[in-house]
Order: structure tokens, then sequence, then C-alpha cells
């Protein structure tokens, strides 16, 4: 998947600062923006993960049933 990045480079310590769109929890810095998208990426990462133990919680002890759906419009 892609995500979009939103970027500020800080005046003081003139390092960059980015938070995902998608994921506004997702937010790291780097010193270069090759640093920064380093950083990101393992934020994002770290969100997804987190999200699925959030997931798996929801469903703990329920019986769910997982099926696909094709729909033609």
């Amino acid at each position: 998947m892609e995500y979009s990045i939103i970027i500020e480079k800080d005046p003081e310590s003139g390092w960059y600062v980015g938070q995902c769109s998608q994921m506004p929890e997702a937010i790291s810095q780097g010193e270069t923006l090759e640093d920064l998208m380093k950083n990101m990426k393992e934020a994002i990462e770290l969100v997804i993960e987190c999200r699925k133990e959030d997931i798996r919680k929801l469903y703990l002890n329920r019986k769910v049933f997982h099926r696909k759906l094709t729909v033609n419009a």
C-alpha cells in the first residue's frame, strides 16, 4: 500500500517531521528526508500491528466467518 506523508522542516533543529495522512497516530522525525521516510515506514508498520491486535481482541471468543462477495454494478 502507499501512504501520504505530511512533512515539515523544523526551523530550529533543521530536522524533518512527518505524519501519515491515513494514520494520524503515525508520526516520526529524521535528520534527513531519507531518515524520515525510513522512520515513517516503521511508525506505520507499528500502527498496523497495533490495529491488528486491537481487532483481534474485539473478536476474541467470538465465532467469526469470512466470506468474499462479488458485486457487479
